[in-house]
């Protein structure tokens, strides 16, 4: 459990509210939460590229055989200053959620995740971390020591209805089929393609599974280009605000059960990038609601592109399988990744295991101009029910 928690959250969304402490939410904003797209500000087809071109866009085939290009082993020095940063942050007593780069200093390392944090956002949108001690440093200092470094990428959001801003992935036994009530990272079962509700991901990899539970993540655009040559009349109904999004249960009160939105959009300047929000688990939960003709069942159109897309995503993927103290950070913006089904050791070994983190950039920081309501918000995204606060646990729950 995390320590500490005292308080309440803010009645105002968003808002410092001065009731709960400040070791909690130092800047006393809490997670924007899940919103419609603001259909005024949706590019009509005729708007989009024919083709995107630039560093976002990338074959598996230009890293596979190039593990320099998109892996970064961490030095002995990188490590010590991490270490370092850990201790001082363990020392004072403040609980996870209250972690910022103003008390997890890396006066060194922090000049690289700068580049780091550019190269996610506006570059090929992926890398992957070797050799964090997760298993000489154990649960607590190595949440102390990712949280430190996702400080440097982005700020914290929930993921999901209990405030959690350090998520597990992990398989609790929960029934896979039940899509309308399960979110799959709780699961065994395969992740198709998908981004998640924020503007970064990252995972640390804490244990592995015997079998499976391997990572494939693709270019957006290279999706995107493949879709506009071959299938043009699937990726203009991807870029339609016809398809609705199950919010399993974790609204907050006065909001709709799901959202309609697109697939693809426009940033919502005059020279806006391509951006993509999928998860295909979130479009065919929606059931109960479409046989009672609450919302419109999905069309044989939407079945196919689901599937069409699905199958570009496969062919254009790059694989990989995190190992132990393995850290993979995706942008969400332009990186859609996947995970394959897996089996975990029999007891008392571990399960799988992976610490993940949700991070928004928000734009007065660089971030991307996106057609929502809370795109200049500092802790966009995520998932907010209420005013339930934050809290970063050191195991799943």
């Amino acid at each position: 459990m995390a320590p500490g928690l005292t308080g309440t959250a803010p009645t105002e969304p968003n808002q410092p509210h001065g009731l709960l402490s400040k070791t909690i939410l130092p800047d006393g904003i809490k997670t924007s939460g899940q919103h419609p797209p603001l259909y005024d500000k949706i590019k009509p087809w005729g708007a989009f590229p024919l083709q995107i071109e630039g560093p976002t866009v990338w074959r598996a085939e230009d890293y596979v055989d190039k593990p320099e290009r998109w892996i970064h082993h961490f030095s002995v020095e990188e490590i010590n200053e991490i270490a370092e940063a850990a201790d001082l942050f363990l020392a004072k007593g403040t609980p996870l959620t209250g972690i910022t780069k103003e008390n997890f200093h890396l006066p060194q390392f922090s000049s690289r995740l700068t580049s780091i944090r550019a190269e996610l956002l506006n570059g090929k949108g992926f890398i992957l971390f070797k050799g964090f001690p997760v298993e000489r440093w154990g649960n607590h200092k190595s949440a102390v020591a990712y949280m430190g470094l996702g400080t440097y990428l982005g700020y914290f959001v929930s993921q999901n209805g209990k405030g959690h801003v350090l998520g597990h992935v992990k398989d609790l036994g929960e029934d896979s089929k039940q899509i309308d009530k399960v979110r799959i990272y709780r699961t065994n079962a395969r992740q198709f393609f998908h981004a998640d509700d924020s503007d970064l991901v990252g995972l640390l990899c804490i244990a592995r599974a015997e079998e499976g539970g391997e990572s494939d993540i693709v270019s957006s655009y290279g999706v995107y280009n493949v879709l506009r040559k071959e299938r043009p009349d699937l990726l203009k109904l991807l870029t339609e605000p016809v398809w609705y999004f199950d919010r399993k249960g974790e609204v907050s009160e006065g909001e709709d059960p799901y959202i309609r939105a697109s697939v693809f959009y426009l940033e919502h300047d005059d020279n806006g990038r391509v951006y993509s929000k999928w998860d295909p688990y979130f479009v065919r939960s929606l059931t109960r609601f479409s046989d009672q003709g609450i919302i419109p069942p999905l069309s044989p159109a939407q079945v196919e592109a689901t599937e069409v897309l699905e199958e570009v995503c496969k062919r254009l993927s790059l694989h990989m399988i995190l190992e132990v103290g393995d850290i993979q950070f995706l942008s969400n913006e332009h990186v859609l990744h996947a995970r394959t089904e897996y089996k975990d050791f029999a007891p008392p070994a571990p399960r799988r295991h992976l610490m993940r983190l949700w991070l928004a950039t928000p734009e007065d920081e660089g971030g991307w101009k996106l057609p929502f309501q809370d795109s200049r918000e500092k802790k966009r995204g995520g998932i907010q029910v209420n005013d339930t606060p934050p809290v970063a646990h050191l195991d799943a729950e």
